[in-house]
C-alpha cells in the first residue's frame, strides 16, 4: 500500500492545484473537478444567496477555510461575515454562517459526514449538502440535519427554492 507524502502548511499554501485541493492533517486531498451540473449550482447559489449581502454578509465561492490548525476545507460556496484576517494568508480562520458541499459521484458518505463533523465543529451554524444531478439535498444545522423533501433550503436568515435552479 503506498503512504502520501505529508506535507507542512506552508507548503501547501504555497503550491498550485488545478482544482484547489484540501489540506487535512498534513496529507493534500484532492477535490474532484467541477462538471457542467456543479457550475451551474454554484452559480444558482451565488445568485439566490444575494440576499446575505444585504446582511452584510459576503457569499464566496471555493474560498479556503481553516477549520483546525491543521485541516483547510475548500467549500463550494460560504456565507461569511467579513474579509479574511490580514494575516491569514487569504483564508477564512472563523466560522463561515453557511458552507454548502455541492457533491460529485465520487464522493463518499464518509468523507461527508467527516466534513459536517467538521464544520460544525468550528462553528458553522448551517451546511448544505447537494446532489446536483438528483437534486437530493440534506440540510444540517448546531442543532439537527435533516433530508429534504421539497427543494426549500433554509437557514435562520433566509430560505433558497432550488425549482428555478436550471441544471
Amino acid at each position: 500500500m503506498a503512504t502520501a507524502e505529508l506535507v507542512t502548511l506552508e507548503r501547501y499554501l504555497h503550491t498550485s492545484f488545478e482544482h484547489d485541493a484540501e489540506f487535512v492533517e498534513g496529507r493534500i486531498v484532492e477535490r474532484p473537478g467541477t462538471s457542467f451540473e456543479h457550475s451551474s449550482m454554484q452559480g444558482f447559489l451565488l445568485e439566490e444567496l444575494r440576499t446575505a449581502h444585504e446582511l452584510g454578509w459576503r457569499t464566496m465561492i471555493e474560498l479556503r477555510v481553516q477549520t483546525r490548525p491543521d485541516r483547510i476545507r475548500v467549500p463550494d460556496v460560504c456565507i461569511v461575515t467579513g474579509p479574511p484576517d490580514p494575516e491569514s494568508n487569504g483564508i477564512i480562520t472563523r466560522p463561515p454562517h453557511l458552507c454548502v458541499e455541492i457533491l460529485a459521484p465520487e464522493d463518499t458518505a464518509v468523507e461527508m459526514l467527516e466534513k459536517i463533523r467538521e464544520y460544525m465543529g468550528f462553528g458553522v451554524e448551517w451546511v448544505w449538502l447537494i446532489y446536483p444531478a438528483s437534486l437530493t439535498r440534506q440540510v444540517h444545522s448546531r442543532n439537527a440535519g435533516a433530508n429534504i423533501e421539497d427543494r426549500i433550503f433554509s437557514t435562520d436568515r433566509f430560505n433558497i427554492d432550488l425549482s428555478g435552479a436550471e441544471i
